[in-house]
């Protein structure tokens, strides 16, 4: 007996286990089912029950809103309530103006679609989702109503019933059965990230990381940082508590930005000193690099949670305090060390990597002290300005909604011209699909698959309208025949590859075939219906697959030239000085975050072209380094003390704003020409800063002057090592500018 039940034990906890990581994966995914399901039927019993007009919208809603976590459930419904009632104000005063014009009425009313369209697309996250239902309610309301004027008022009071009553229905789901909040998943994503950027430092200081792997860690931060934003955003609609931290995870992503942007940065400088063969510099700071990994252990544990890492910040800010002091020393001993022909080169590597160096510290213990808040419900951290800015292509946008509003207005002409009685199902749900389509990254893909799902959905809402609901009796039995069709959307849409399908599928099943109050059994009518509905989404797909196609390489090629203008940016635009936030945050934010975000949009739109994947990410690569040099430099100039030699007419100032305005000017267009003027007026300018440094030194002028001008010189020898950097684009520019390789370096800094 005792054999047999010792046996039986480790079944039983392998049952257990197996059962909770089912629960953890799949387990999820028929939870969402199961809720979504039973959101739907309820909205629909609670609207068929009020004797609405159409309760299929109320469960039409509920597959538009529905979403696995909360927090997107409470964002999307506010934002669907916002655009609801913008779209509903919009369409009223329409029919008050053109009832009696067709014609006028569908051409305003595909140009207020055609500008939510944009909207959706310029905008991010469920944002934009009030643009996209803004346009839909409009049409959906307007069109319909068109053709009863008088009726109009109340036709548009009770569909905002319905899709309030499935918005509600859809909350209270979320938020009552087995609730999956946001804010437990940034917890997680929070702590993942901060272990993973570790290890990755510690990891590429150790030289245990190749090129592919930095690339490959590089683009999953780009995307960490953009979903991890949109997390951010839906959690604030969840609870007090992702309320009160909502202000330092804006913080957290926008120190994560920073102190990933340094420290790549200072990685591309070392190996470009290595490449350089410059074995003194590379020799005096390594022994600094491999003191980093332990700052960040606690009694020989990695550091992981927010309440470990005020272990790590305590280090970090000791570490960071007794730095200059040490890095003077090391600079003393690498000076005796060099021959005189050695010390200009070496001298001036060496403190444009400490200078880098010194800002990774800075950043990564404000990185690590924020992290270390989140232990805590309020903390002086939380009072944080700056947020993510994303940097969608205007041009790119409008496209979107001029797109829309011509697809609208052929439908409608169409429709105008036939008198086809499914006219206003064709012309709204072009809307509809162009609108949502629009904030995909392969909308021809996605209206595609809207269209083939809404093919099936039309199969099977004849079978259940003419084959089952003729037989069935009661609310009950209602529900038993409509649950399995709808499972089977709704799977489809928790399948990454089959989302569109689901998404067709479900949305317009309960168009089809979701039950009114008093059921019309109309054959003909229906297949006009279902006829109306996939060609809308043919015409649209064939719209977004031939006017101008997001996919071509002028989009491509028109949001690169807006990621390299994202340094152009850097160095043209006005300093912006936030109130309680040091420096320069308020260029630097959206200079970090838009280069982030226009990333993260030709990624989506590489597909499965590698090599231009790979062109985008060195573009990005020297668009951070070059870009956060010149905002370091131009912060520098900007605090300059008031002293004659720092006037801004003194040749060395003049010089530097030539290097500014030659560095915008190459990442503007660039080309070998432009490219080696870049060189030329970086050369000169470290040439000039280096003069004034020799007359500071001999004049032995105190720390406030020296300091200021050794770290301006720092950023131009940084500029100016990345753009003849073999691993950046500018590469393929290098022979043309060869000529300049052998700049003069002149005198070094000194402490």
């Amino acid at each position: 007996m005792q054999a047999s039940s010792s046996s039986s034990q480790p079944d039983g906890q392998g049952f257990l286990k197996a059962f909770a990581d089912w629960a953890r994966t799949d387990g999820l995914v028929w939870l969402y089912l199961f809720k979504t399901i039973a959101a739907a039927l309820i909205a629909l019993g609670i609207a068929m029950k009020l004797e609405l007009p159409s309760p299929r919208t109320a469960m039409t809603t509920v597959f538009i809103v529905m979403q696995p976590q909360s927090g997107p459930v409470f964002a999307k419904s506010f934002y669907r309530i916002c655009g609801t009632l913008v779209g509903l104000v919009v369409m009223l005063a329409l029919i008050g103006l053109f009832a009696q014009q067709p014609e006028l009425f569908i051409a305003t009313t595909a140009m207020w679609v055609g500008v939510c369209t944009a909207g959706a697309a310029r905008n991010r996250n469920f944002r934009s989702y009030g643009f996209v239902l803004a346009g839909y309610t409009a049409a959906l309301i307007g069109i319909p109503a068109s053709q009863n004027p008088d009726g109009a008022f109340m036709s548009a009071m009770t569909r905002v019933a319905e899709i309030s009553i499935g918005i509600l229905a859809s909350g209270a789901v979320s938020a009552i059965v087995f609730p999956q909040y946001t804010g437990e998943l940034l917890r997680s994503t929070v702590r993942r990230r901060f272990s993973s950027f570790v290890d990755y430092v510690s990891a590429s200081l150790a030289g245990r990381i190749d090129r592919s792997q930095i690339e490959a860690t590089n683009a999953r931060f780009v995307t960490d940082i953009v979903g991890f934003e949109a997390s951010r955003s839906n959690a604030v609609f969840e609870s007090p508590d992702s309320r009160m931290r909502s202000g330092r995870l804006a913080r957290l992503n926008t120190e994560f930005m920073a102190a990933s942007t340094r420290f790549h940065a200072l990685h591309q400088l070392m190996n470009r000193l290595r490449h350089e063969g410059s074995t003194a510099t590379v020799a005096a700071l390594e022994p600094y690099f491999h003191e980093i990994a332990p700052l960040f252990d606690k009694a020989g544990e990695r550091v992981l949670t927010a309440a470990d890492a005020t272990h790590a910040s305590a280090q970090l800010s000791q570490y960071r305090a007794a730095l200059p002091k040490r890095v003077r020393e090391t600079r003393d001993q690498l000076v005796a060390s060099l021959s005189d022909a050695e010390k200009a080169a070496s001298l001036l590597d060496f403190d444009t990597a400490t200078e880098l160096f010194y800002r990774f510290v800075h950043e990564m213990n404000e990185y690590t002290a924020t992290y270390a808040s989140l232990a805590v419900d309020t903390h002086s951290r939380e009072k944080w300005i700056a947020r993510y800015v994303p940097k969608t292509n205007l041009f790119a946008a409008s496209v979107h909604g001029v797109r829309a509003a011509i697809v609208m207005g052929l439908l409608g002409a169409f429709w105008i011209a036939t008198a086809w009685p499914s006219g206003t199902n064709l012309v709204l749900n072009a809307a509809a699909t162009c609108a949502l389509a629009s904030a995909s990254p392969a909308p021809t893909r996605m209206s595609s698959q809207m269209a083939v799902g809404t093919m099936i959905a039309a199969i099977v809402g004849m079978i259940l309208t003419f084959g089952v609901f003729p037989h069935i009796d009661g609310f009950p039995m209602l529900c038993v025949a409509l649950a399995p069709a709808l499972a089977f959307g709704t799977f489809l849409t928790t399948r990454p590859a089959y989302a569109g399908y689901g998404v067709g599928y479900c949305i317009f099943l309960c168009f089809l075939a979701g039950p009114d109050n008093v059921v019309q059994y109309n054959p003909s009518g229906y297949i006009n219906d279902a006829f109306a509905l996939v060609v809308s989404q043919i015409v649209s797909a064939a719209a977004f697959a031939v006017l101008l196609p997001p996919s071509t390489p002028w989009l491509r090629n028109r949001l690169l030239a807006n990621l390299r203008g994202q340094a152009v940016h850097a160095c043209r635009a006005r300093l912006q000085r936030l109130p309680g936030i040091a420096g320069v945050a308020g260029l630097r934010n959206r200079f970090e975050s838009g280069a982030r975000d226009l990333m993260f949009q030709l990624n989506a739109l590489a597909g499965k072209d590698e090599a231009f994947r790979q062109d985008t990410l060195r573009w990005m690569f020297s668009t951070l380094e070059i870009g956060n040099a010149a905002i370091d430099l131009r912060e520098e100039l900007s605090a300059l003390p008031d002293h004659p030699r720092f006037n801004t007419h003194a040749p060395w100032r003049t010089q530097t704003a030539a290097t500014l305005k030659s560095v915008a000017a190459l990442f503007e267009r660039p080309d070998a020409r432009r490219h080696a003027a870049a060189l030329v007026t970086t050369s000169a300018a470290i040439g000039a800063a280096q003069a004034v440094l020799e007359d500071v030194l001999r004049e032995d002028a105190p720390r406030e002057e020296r300091h200021p001008l050794q770290r301006c010189l720092s950023h131009l020898h940084f500029i100016r090592t990345a753009l003849i950097d073999p691993q950046s684009p500018f590469a393929a520019y290098a022979g043309t500018s060869a000529a300049d390789t052998n700049h003069p370096q002149g005198a070094n800094h000194a402490s």
